[in-house]
């Protein structure tokens, strides 16, 4: 169960107990509470009381901003329980929980079985179950209703089933209620849909949010948003909304950073150090890359380690969380997708290989450490690669003003598109462009059908004051990470401080982390543990995997490619020299890549993994094939010309570039086409054979494909697609 660890009657923030009129509920509340946490003595934290009683008696809307752990999923089990059992008037309809993860929602649903009371869900995962679950709903036999916050927008679940729910619901939850912000660490534009149906309440309907990582700003605006009503008889004032705060202190926590020179050092601290924890733990990364390159060095370190993204299947990512919450696994190597909702009271330690982009998703984070142990180690392995990696996640933020209009414009013209279609009229990669989609549509100026998306025709005006205010706040939160790492203060003090908690007092600490003399007695590491890693990373070599199906709607774009492409014109699986955003050769590659200029040649320190790459793999080849650089036309004819030499052949073809250099920021469909059409073949002959076709770098794979395709017409058998760097 999610958060439900509570233990005694103390107010958490000074707040009065119940008024002596509610005895009898607040006996009944923990009647209930006993059950649902399965301890005879268990009672309702003050502030838990104030919050059911606020929900339950008078029908408000309350805010809960609670450390994790404090026992926030207890208030909404509890809350229900007496609502649909008429506690204080007539029965009430479920209650509607909206969970951003899976993880939390198989969660709840055996938290709730502990009491009685009845769960299911709605989500991605079990589409079959659907039809079934909205009847059961109809037909009162369900008590809580978990719906992730995407089937808030999914036309048919918005137009058929959310209309019945907003109707029908007893008491609607919005968990990791932070996520409504986008001045939050984790916006999620689904979540803005949450809004509409606040809106389409009835009077009466009470609301619970709750959240462990708000700090003031983030806590105003949420309950701002919660009190949205039409029923109002006035304008919405979050002054209507009931928000408790408490401390963020945990007392299990004991805070570290560890300042290593290298990845290998990095590596090599992991491997020494975990297996002297008691317990098992996650390992974070920031990169989906360096979370299976972590996984694959602790493994073959001898620990029981499983890496986990939002890349990892969903059975296998279900699979991995049983492992870990049953301790067959030491750790699991995540990225930020393992992170709300997962609940495992006795997790014992949480590192992380790079730090998060704000000191409140790092509080977020670590928070899943030490729920129900005395002691949980937390420790942070900051790298030089950290603040590369979060300004590329801050590009992903919301478009300009021009590629928003032209979004518009073409729905406008074309009605109703789907995401493929869509894609070639605008220059912006699909996840991008779905997101701002959201975005839009909560702000009434599209709507999501079924087929695809289309224009209101509502006006709609582009707030850059607001978004260059967002940006600037995360900048400031980047800093404010550094300034975490660098503090010669109280680790827990600076977090508390960072998330404005209201109880923190001068001159607080928390006499456990390293600063103040209780962090983890690590080992350094040194020697072969050290050379162990860095040989790791040193060794070379990624697969590329060949496209196999070009982009629908290249017609719109003025390119006759569609459908599956024809083995006869696609390439082989490949090889890279290593991918940019992973550890290891990752951070020599972005040094290339990242420079403005054409280093001319091939750098040296890429001369030997460039050799060892290609003797391992050994491609049987005739002839060497180089594509055309606009920016480092030195550095590729000098490694195409170095790798022929390499394996004894010529080179036999050019692919020539013709125009402006392309956006690689773009979707797929407009990245093709703009390698089509700028791309030409020069052949110093008729081509047979095997060919080896080289280029610098490889993000999207249509530069690959289509110089393949080019040269598969002009006669070669195969052609092996070989580059420095992927991403």
């Amino acid at each position: 169960m999610t958060d439900a660890h509570p233990t005694d009657s103390r107010s958490d923030d000074g707040a009065p107990g119940a008024a002596p009129s509610s005895t009898g509920l607040r006996d009944r509340a923990e009647e209930v509470l006993r059950a649902l946490v399965g301890r005879p003595a268990a009672r309702l934290r003050d502030d838990q009381w104030l919050a059911i009683e606020a929900l339950v008696a008078h029908r408000r809307r309350a805010l809960v901003v609670q450390r994790t752990g404090w026992g926030k999923s207890a208030v909404y089990f509890v809350a229900t329980a007496l609502l649909r059992s008429g506690a204080n008037g007539p029965t009430a309809g479920p209650t509607v929980i909206v969970s951003p993860l899976l993880a939390l929602m198989r969660n709840q649903v055996a938290a709730a079985a502990r009491a009685g009371i009845v769960a299911e869900t709605i989500n991605s995962a079990n589409v079959t179950d659907w039809d079934d679950v909205h009847a059961r709903v109809a037909a009162g036999e369900v008590d809580v209703l978990l719906v992730s916050p995407e089937r808030l927008n999914n036309p048919r679940f918005r137009d058929e089933v959310l209309p019945r729910l907003a109707a029908s619901t007893g008491l609607l939850v919005v968990d990791e209620a932070h996520c409504i912000s986008d001045w939050g660490h984790d916006f999620r534009p689904d979540y803005r849909r949450i809004r509409t149906l606040l809106a389409e309440l009835p009077a009466g309907i009470p609301v619970l949010a709750t959240t462990a990582t708000a700090n003031a700003r983030v806590t105003a605006d949420v309950a701002e948003q919660l009190a949205v009503s039409h029923t109002a008889g006035g304008a919405p004032s979050s002054a209507d909304v009931l928000v408790l705060r408490g401390p963020l202190d945990r007392e299990s926590l004991h805070l570290s950073v560890e300042r290593l020179p290298d990845h290998a050092s990095r590596l090599a601290w992991l491997s020494a150090n975990l297996p002297r924890i008691d317990g098992s733990g996650i390992v974070y990364c920031l990169t989906v890359a360096m979370a299976e390159q972590v996984a694959a060095h602790l493994r073959a370190d001898g620990l029981e380690v499983r890496a986990y993204s939002g890349q990892t299947d969903p059975a296998e990512r279900e699979a991995a969380e049983e492992d870990l919450l049953a301790n067959r696994v030491k750790a699991l190597v995540a990225t930020s997708a393992l992170g709300m909702g997962f609940d495992k009271p006795d997790l014992a330690f949480v590192a992380h290989l790079g730090a998060p982009s704000s000191p409140i998703a790092y509080y977020q984070q670590v928070g899943r450490a030490g729920r129900a142990t005395q002691r949980a180690e937390v420790v942070l392995l900051p790298g030089a690669e950290d603040r590369q990696i979060w300004d590329w996640y801050a590009a992903q933020s919301f478009p300009a003003e021009p590629q928003v209009r032209a979004t518009l414009a073409a729905l406008t013209e074309h009605g109703t598109l789907s995401l493929p279609a869509l894609e070639t009229h605008v220059d912006l990669r699909r996840s991008r462009l779905e997101a701002m989609l959201k975005v839009l549509d909560v702000d009434g100026a599209v709507r999501r059908v079924q087929g695809g998306w289309e224009a209101t025709g509502a006006g709609w005006t582009y707030d850059s004051e607001r978004y260059a205010r967002v940006d600037a706040a995360r900048r400031a939160e980047q800093d404010a990470m550094l300034a975490y790492e660098a503090t010669d203060g109280c680790r827990l003090a600076f977090l508390r401080r960072a998330l404005d908690d209201p109880e923190l007092v001068d001159g607080w600490a928390c006499g456990r982390c390293d600063r103040c003399g209780g962090g983890l007695t690590s080992v350094v590491p040194v020697g072969d543990g050290v050379a162990a890693a860095r040989a790791r990373l040193d060794a070379p070599g990624v697969e590329l995997t060949a496209r196999r199906q070009w982009p629908s709607g290249m017609a719109s774009l003025g390119v006759e490619l569609s459908g599956r492409i024809p083995p006869g014109e696609q390439a082989e699986p490949g090889r890279a020299v290593g991918r940019l955003d992973s550890l290891g050769w990752g951070g020599v590659l972005r040094d290339v890549f990242g420079a403005p200029d054409d280093p001319g040649e091939l750098p040296v320190a890429l001369r030997r993994p460039v050799l060892e790459v290609l003797d391992a793999w050994a491609p049987q080849v005739s002839g060497v094939a180089v594509v055309g650089s606009a920016t480092r036309p030195g550095l590729v004819t000098h490694l195409a010309d170095g790798v022929a030499r390499h394996l004894g052949v010529a080179v036999v073809a050019r692919l020539t570039v013709h125009g402006e250099p392309a956006r690689h920021d773009v979707n797929s469909a407009q990245r093709l086409a703009g390698v089509a059409r700028r791309l030409g073949l020069e052949t110093s002959g008729p081509l047979t054979g095997p060919v080896l076709l080289v280029d610098d770098r490889t993000d999207s794979g249509w530069t690959l494909t289509v110089a393949a395709r080019l040269l598969r017409q002009a006669g070669a058998s195969e052609v092996y697609p070989f580059v420095l760097a992927v991403g």
